[in-house]
């Protein structure tokens, strides 16, 4: 099973919703959303979870964001109401980061009445394992999503899932050009081998968290592909005229045009490839946000044919 890690921004969120609606979401792929903001986008794209009888994990205690600010904010109640109200129904699997402040949270969790079994760990710290040992050392969560190192296997073992952040991320868009082609992850081949019950990343957005964007000198489009034994690996297709931040549309085209080129010969049909062909063919500009909506859908929409057999 796959657990994509997401961090609830804008384009993230429609991703999901969009696969959900085209019944692109294989049943193999749990997502886990971190929220960064209490937006109307976050409620809808948890609704549509519940719509289309699938499960989504949100995470409770984000560690970057606004979200837990917006909570406190006047202006908020509807959306944290309805929030609420949602948390509530079995869709939603509560997932929590390990930390010192986690303890609190767990302790009313329990008081609430919900069992340990149906909740998400995510232990990052190896300073945090201890917390982790304290507060299930009964009754364990369903999953634990853990870095593969020793020092987290040796102490945690039941219900694990192989954590890593897989995305290499360059400090600018134009630094792809220098590696236009590298592997991403052979998780999905040797996780179960491992003694994992599942593989999670920050699929092709990374671990990397900023607030604000910034308009770039490049446009880059990340694509993930299985290689011939089965291992994924990405490609960077980045612009060519990449001296200054005006015309992203040319950039765009630029970058668009190598992917349509090398997809001449690798024949990748997923609807985030479909839809970059449509763009092509129409010379479409959809803005950055865009161009990350449907590389993130066509690396979900792959993996989940992988684990459902189709690949």
């Amino acid at each position: 099973m796959y657990f994509p890690c997401l961090r609830g921004r804008q384009f993230e969120l429609i991703a999901l919703r969009e696969l959900l609606e085209k019944s692109l979401l294989s049943k193999s792929i749990l997502p886990i959303v971190e929220p960064v903001k209490l937006s109307s986008t976050l409620i809808k794209t948890i609704q549509a979870f519940e719509d289309y009888d699938s499960k989504l994990a949100l995470v409770i205690n984000p560690t970057v964001g606004s979200f837990n600010s917006d909570c406190k904010n006047e202006k908020n109640t509807h959306n944290r109401e309805k929030l609420l109200e949602m948390q509530r129904k079995e869709f939603i699997i509560n997932a929590y980061h390990i930390n010192p402040a986690v303890e609190k949270l767990i302790k009313t969790l329990q008081e609430c009445g919900e069992k340990i079994s149906n909740i998400i760990s995510i232990c990052e710290n190896e300073d945090y394992i201890t917390i982790y040992e304290k507060l299930f050392n009964m009754e364990k969560p369903v999953y634990n999503l853990i870095p593969d190192e020793r020092i987290f296997l040796r102490r945690i073992r039941e219900n694990i899932v192989m954590m890593d952040d897989r995305f290499k991320k360059k400090t600018r868009n134009v630094d792809y050009i220098e590696t236009e082609d590298e592997p991403f992850s052979s998780d999905h081949l040797y996780y179960s081998d491992d003694g994992y019950v599942g593989f999670s990343d920050y699929s092709i957005i990374g671990n990397e968290y900023t607030e604000t964007g910034f308009a770039p000198y490049a446009v880059a489009i990340h694509i993930v592909y299985f290689d011939n034994e089965n291992r994924l690996r990405v490609r960077h297709f980045v612009s060519d005229t990449n001296e200054d931040i005006t015309n992203p549309a040319g950039k765009f085209a630029e970058a668009l045009q190598k992917l349509v080129d090398w997809n001449k010969s690798e024949m990748l049909n997923t609807y985030g490839i479909n839809e970059f062909m449509r763009m092509y063919d129409n010379e479409i500009y959809p803005g950055l946000g865009t161009v990350k909506k449907l590389s993130l859908m066509h690396h979900l929409e792959l993996i989940g044919r992988y684990l459902d057999g189709e690949i």
